[in-house]
């Protein structure tokens, strides 16, 4: 469903999503149609959950992690 609104903007950043919208033989509300849902779909992708996943090779940290709970974090890089 598409609402109607009125939005403020500058007098430049108008004209020059004007001439887009003339190049592209679109209406200036098509252009701004399409910049909205745009960044609409930005906010949205950006507040999804993110999980991650861990892969340290053979008998690193992610293998330790999950056999010993409890146990201390243990930097093993080695010193300079």
């Amino acid at each position: 469903m598409i609402r109607r609104t009125t939005l403020a903007a500058e007098t430049d950043d108008l004209t020059v999503l004007e001439g887009e919208a003339r190049r592209r033989g679109v209406s200036l509300a098509h252009v701004l149609r399409e910049l909205v849902a745009a960044r609409a779909d930005e906010v949205r992708r950006s507040r999804r959950p993110r999980f991650g996943i861990v892969s340290s090779g053979h008998g690193g940290l992610a293998d330790r992690s999950w056999q010993d709970e409890d146990a201390p974090y243990q930097d093993e890089s080695p010193s300079a």
